[in-house]
């Protein structure tokens, strides 16, 4: 027999067991034993057996799926985060659906909405900042919904993430303290984590009666870009003496910029990025960085959904530490 439109009472009948142990076996593998999984899984793999979700959802039933909504598939920053996600979904054998809005606020409301269709069990959401249509849609459909990324500010229910304006004005009195005196920020996107970053280093700056440049494209962050913002900013502030960037591949591309022009780095032009990506030490010149704790972001928060699904008690905020790494650029 190699078809799916075997019953559950045909697959309980090859395992020797009775179509209960199957249709709990389908819901949650845990719910069973060891050798009860061993055959069914044995029976369905003989048989390419495909479950049939669609009468449980029909019935209001839990999917087994979380909705996960990241800005842009471009932005190798989330490649951590969902992985964080798939270590604990799989591991209590979830399903993860995922969708992009390329920082588009309409466009979130549209992903949002598709994802709710699909009876969805909780959601992910990397930003924090949402039109008010889609802040109705979330509480109308009474699911527990995490926010990543950043930590504080409002929140609409469970919030993972950091501190990215304390982040950005601890690196910020890094350059302070190594000297440093004209201060440029170099943002991309000018969303919410941006902004937060770059009040950060406003502050810190502030403190000591200085005010930083700020550049910001509209645009996804890369190595050519932060080559080209560098390019601009020599022509309008040729007096700049450290940079710090939103992302680290623009903070590559100043660096390589500099490399070209023979600016010796950090003597005379000091340059830090954020978040610690692989680029931004894969270098013999390692990059000053945030390291943000994205994988830690993903697995705490999916941690805490499943937790709330299974009627525990689990905390809705959690502030997790990054680390400043100086590198050689600093």
């Amino acid at each position: 027999m190699k078809n799916n439109r075997m019953t559950l009472q045909d697959i309980a009948n090859l395992a020797g067991l009775n179509k209960m142990t199957v249709s709990r076996y389908l819901r949650d593998p845990g719910q069973v034993s060891l050798r009860s999984r061993e055959l069914i899984a044995k029976v369905m793999e003989e048989n390419n057996y495909i479950p049939n979700r669609a009468p449980e959802i029909l019935l209001n039933a839990r999917s087994k799926t979380i909705g996960v909504l990241i800005p842009s598939f471009r932005n190798q920053i989330f490649a951590d985060v969902l992985a964080g996600i798939e270590s604990v979904t799989s591991a209590h054998h979830y399903q993860t659906l995922i969708a992009n809005y390329e920082y588009d606020p309409l466009r979130e409301e549209r992903e949002v909405l598709n994802l709710l269709s699909y009876n969805i069990d909780g959601l992910i959401l990397t930003s924090k900042q949402h039109s008010d249509r889609m802040v109705q849609y979330v509480r109308a459909s009474g699911i527990p919904v995490a926010e990543l990324m950043d930590f504080g500010g409002q929140h609409l229910d469970i919030q993972v993430g950091f501190d990215n304006e304390k982040a950005a004005w601890d690196m910020t009195n890094a350059f302070l303290e190594s000297g440093k005196r004209a201060i440029a920020f170099f943002g991309s996107m000018d969303d919410p984590r941006d902004l937060s970053r770059f009040y950060g280093t406003e502050l810190a700056l502030a403190a000591h009666g200085l005010k930083a440049y700020h550049m910001v494209p509209r645009t996804i962050s890369s190595v050519a870009l932060g080559r080209q913002m560098f390019l601009q900013m020599q022509q309008s502030r040729p007096d700049i003496d450290a940079i710090f960037c939103t992302n680290d591949d623009l903070a590559v591309g100043v660096l390589l910029a500099c490399q070209v022009q023979g600016i010796a780095v950090p003597q005379n032009m000091a340059i830090a990025g954020f978040h610690g990506l692989e680029i931004g030490r894969a270098r013999l010149k390692k990059i000053a960085s945030v390291i943000t704790p994205r994988y830690e972001i993903g697995k705490t928060a999916s941690e805490i959904l499943i937790a709330r699904l299974a009627g525990k008690d689990a905390v809705n905020r959690v502030n997790l530490a990054y680390q400043i790494y100086y590198g050689d650029t600093l």
